[in-house]
C-alpha cells in the first residue's frame, strides 16, 4: 500500500484523543499514504453520545466494538458480520453504518460503501467522520465537486477532532484532479494544524516534489527522515531530492539507511535499478 494512496485512517470507538496517525495501526505500522489518508475515524467523537441505555443499544455497541477490532486487524469478513449484528440490534447506530462503509471500501465494493455512508448521514447528518470517509470514496470515483462539499462540511464542524486529516485528504484529491494550487493550500492547512505529523509532511513534500519545488520539498521531508517515522517511501523521496541537488553524499547516506531498515522494499529495487523517476 503506497504513501500516495493516502492513509486509511480509522479509529476505534471509545478510543483516546491520541494523535490520529499514532493511534491508527494502519498508519503507524504501514504506509504514510494510505487510503489517504482517506478514511476518518469510526465516528464516536462526532456528536454527544446517546443517552439510550436500552439492552438493544448496548448489544449494538458491543458488536460495534468487536467489528472495529476486527477491522483494525484486517479481518474484513468478521468485521462485516459484526457490523450486521450491530445493526440488527439497533439500526440507528450511525457509527455501525459508517464502519460498514469503510469495510466495503476496503473490499472494493463502492456501491455498498456509499450506501453505508448515506445511511450513516441519514441518522447523523453532521457526523464529520462520515463526511470525511464519504468524501474520500467520492474522490476515488472522480466525483471531486461532491467530495469537496463533504470535506468542507466536515471542516466546518467545530466538534471534529481530525481537521488536519481532512485538509490533507482534500489536498490529495485536488492534486489528483490537477488542481495544484488548491492542493498545496489544503496540504499546507493540514501542516499548520499538525506540523509534526509525518503523514501530512510526506504528502506535502511529495506534492511539492511533483511541482518541481525541490527546495521546499526537502525542507519538509528532511525532519521526517531524521526521525523514527522514516520509512521506505520517505527515504526514497529524500534520495530523489538529494539527486536533484547533486548531493551524492546524501544519496549514499539515505540509500544505506533504506537498505538497512527496509531491505525488501520496492524502493530498494528502484534504487538498485537507478529508476529515480518512477
Amino acid at each position: 500500500m503506497r504513501l500516495d494512496a493516502l492513509a486509511r485512517v480509522t479509529g476505534v470507538p471509545g478510543g483516546t484523543a491520541t494523535a490520529w496517525w499514532v493511534r491508527n495501526p494502519l498508519v503507524a505500522g504501514l504506509s504514510f499514504l494510505l487510503c489517504l489518508a482517506g478514511c476518518a475515524g469510526i465516528g464516536k467523537g462526532d456528536l454527544n453520545p446517546s443517552t439510550d441505555d436500552s439492552q438493544a443499544r448496548k448489544r449494538a455497541m458491543l458488536y460495534l466494538e468487536l467489528a472495529s477490532t476486527y477491522f483494525a486487524e484486517g479481518k474484513n469478513a468478521f468485521a462485516l458480520d459484526a457490523v450486521k449484528q450491530s445493526l440488527a440490534a439497533d439500526n440507528t447506530l450511525y457509527e455501525a453504518h459508517n464502519l460498514g462503509g469503510l469495510i466495503y471500501m476496503r473490499m472494493n465494493q463502492p456501491v455498498l460503501a456509499e450506501d453505508g455512508f448515506r445511511k450513516a448521514l441519514l441518522v447523523q447528518p453532521q457526523a464529520a467522520s462520515v463526511q470525511h470517509n464519504y468524501g474520500w470514496l467520492l474522490c476515488q470515483q472522480g466525483r471531486l465537486r461532491e467530495a469537496i462539499a463533504l470535506f468542507g462540511a466536515a471542516l466546518t464542524n467545530t466538534g471534529y477532532d481530525a481537521p488536519a486529516k481532512t485538509w490533507m485528504t482534500q489536498g490529495v484529491c485536488q492534486a489528483k484532479a490537477g488542481q495544484a494550487a488548491q492542493a498545496e493550500h489544503s496540504l499546507r492547512m493540514a501542516s499548520q494544524l499538525e506540523p509534526t505529523n509525518p503523514v501530512v509532511s510526506f504528502n506535502l513534500a511529495l506534492h511539492l516534489f511533483r511541482q518541481s519545488d525541490f527546495a521546499r520539498a526537502q525542507s519538509v521531508i528532511a525532519p521526517v527522515n531524521a526521525s523514527a517515522w522514516a520509512n521506505a517511501e520517505t527515504l526514497w523521496l529524500g534520495i530523489r531530492l538529494a539527486r536533484q541537488r547533486g548531493d551524492e553524499a546524501q544519496v549514499a547516506a539515505l540509500g544505506a539507511k533504506l537498505r538497512h531498515q527496509f531491505g525488501q522494499s520496492r524502493e530498494v529495487s528502484l534504487l538498485d535499478q537507478e529508476v529515480f523517476n518512477d
